[in-house]
């Protein structure tokens, strides 16, 4: 167990280094002098450009700048923003939260109604219901988040005007638009894939023996085949988590909401280079961590993984 979980700490380690080279790359290979892709079309003076180059040592050789990046970095000092001047690690910290939030609310609705839909679909597999469940879960998973967004605020928002699209801060209605965006095409990509699961599950035969033994088929769902499903529904679940983080990018520009994906947003549209270096990689990290979480998870529930 030790030397897989040392194993997979390895490799997390490995891939949050490659992450901070990209991120760390991505000024130096845009063409022309990286502080002048920075200011962008402000008026500046060759003063201000030579003491900016200074400040965020582009006058060092790459290999060092990327060390003391490094370094900062792991200190929690992510630089300075462009355009606000403010501390990158500060702004992603005020937001992060929203983000978290928003996700947290979005996994938990998914799970819940991805879960029990799989389970009745399994149920009823191959009949009128589980057709018309098929067929709405390929509908509504093929529509992007943001269009659902757009719907459901002329629906909600500006029709019936249950809803309000924006709202103020604190005000948890705030959260029900964008939360059921994301989690709308979540929930029947999680059903079809714990139905399929547990289909396959039922067409082996334990399930027969278990039953042959007077085992009722909720207790046969419970004891037996959820336990061999979990597997599969938590690589769902892990997945699911860092496409919501990935969408929220847009849905929170969408509903106008704080989070570390407007603050992405706005250090593209700003050119700010520390903030979307800072941005990028707090997102890379959260993916990695899920990721490593869920495979050791894996390693208690099945011993056999250990062995690969």
């Amino acid at each position: 167990m030790w030397n897989y979980l040392g194993r997979r700490l390895l490799t997390s380690l490995s891939i949050l280094i490659g992450v901070s080279v990209l991120t760390f790359l991505m000024i130096h290979v845009m063409p022309g002098d990286p502080v002048k892709v920075i200011v962008g079309r402000l008026t500046t003076s060759p003063e201000r450009i030579e003491a900016l180059r200074e400040e965020l040592g582009f006058n060092d050789p790459i290999p060092l700048q990327y060390l003391n990046y490094l370094g900062r970095f792991v200190r929690g000092d992510m630089g300075t923003s462009i355009r606000n001047n403010r501390p990158v690690f500060d702004q992603i910290m005020e937001q992060l939260p929203n983000t978290l939030q928003l996700a947290l609310i979005t996994v938990t609705i998914s799970t819940i109604f991805g879960i029990l839909i799989g389970i009745f679909s399994a149920a009823t597999k191959y009949s009128l219901v589980d057709r018309v469940l098929s067929f709405i879960s390929l509908s509504v998973i093929s529509i992007p988040p943001f269009f659902i967004a757009l719907l459901l605020i002329l629906l909600f928002s500006v029709h019936l005007k249950w809803i309000p699209a924006v709202a103020k801060t604190g005000d948890p209605r705030g959260l029900i638009l964008p939360a059921v965006s994301l989690a709308l095409g979540e929930i029947f990509w999680l059903a079809r894939i714990v139905r399929n699961a547990v289909i396959e599950e039922t067409n082996k035969l334990y399930p027969n023996l278990a039953k042959s033994k007077g085992l009722s088929r909720p207790g046969i769902l419970m004891k037996h085949i959820l336990p061999n499903v979990l597997i599969p529904t938590v690589t769902a679940i892990s997945i699911q988590l860092v496409y919501i983080l990935a969408g929220s990018v847009v849905i929170e520009s969408i509903f106008a909401r704080q989070g570390i994906g407007g603050l992405a947003v706005l250090g593209i549209k700003n050119q700010d280079f520390p903030l979307i270096q800072g941005t990028v990689t707090v997102l890379a990290a959260i993916y990695v961590v899920v990721n490593t979480i869920t495979d050791i998870f894996y390693a208690v529930v099945d011993p056999r993984v250990r062995l690969g």
